[in-house]
């Protein structure tokens, strides 16, 4: 019997069928990765967006908070020694608490938000007791005021240097606001503002 040898044409169309299997798998699994990273860069996304819309719409309740303390410092600073729950206000900072913390809100307000929803917020005034800032048996955060100013010019054979500050005006007492906002889907955000109020 006589062997017809396999001509170099026919062994290539045989292996031509495998390589175009793999390609096809491998571009099959390469669109199942697409799909996914698409469909996760879509919920991160709008997971961002949520969240700025929530830090957007929780500022309405520092703005609340900064409102009712500059009209109050405008009208008669002494109120600001006492609590005012009314209105939010906590005469004192308990440092062993933080935001995430229940007794941190006690006394706070809260403000409908535009899209449904309550924004809670609470200010503090960044002092140990409830008594004035001044008080020998208090301590508060506090920012002197100074007479320096940029640009002077100092005299041949003269100094800028000084022994003790130079306090032009009462310090500014320092009062912290918080406000959060509870979204759907366990979503929070909190946010705070400084407010630095002359004494």
């Amino acid at each position: 019997m006589m062997r017809h040898p396999v001509s170099r044409q026919a062994r290539r169309r045989g292996v031509a069928l495998p390589v175009m299997l793999v390609i096809l798998t491998l571009m099959l699994v390469s669109g199942i990765y697409l799909m996914k990273s698409i469909h996760s860069t879509t919920l991160a996304t709008g997971n961002l967006a949520y969240d700025a819309t929530l830090t957007q719409s929780v500022d309405l309740g520092l703005h609340t908070g900064f409102e009712w303390l500059s009209a109050t410092a405008a009208g008669n600073k002494a109120l600001l020694s006492q609590d005012d729950a009314a209105h939010g206000y906590v005469a004192l900072l308990d440092t062993s608490q933080n935001a995430r913390d229940s007794g941190f809100w006690t006394g706070s307000q809260t403000v409908a938000a535009a899209g449904g929803g309550t924004i809670e917020y609470v200010i503090h005034r960044m002092c140990l007791q409830r008594l004035a800032f001044d008080d020998a048996k208090n301590q508060c955060v506090q920012t002197a005021s100074t007479s320096g100013q940029l640009g002077t010019t100092v005299a041949m054979g003269t100094s800028l240097a000084s022994d003790s500050p130079a306090y032009t005006a009462s310090p500014y007492v320092h009062y912290v606001i918080t406000a959060r906002l509870r979204g759907a889907k366990g979503a929070s955000v909190t946010n705070q503002m400084i407010v630095l109020i002359g004494a």
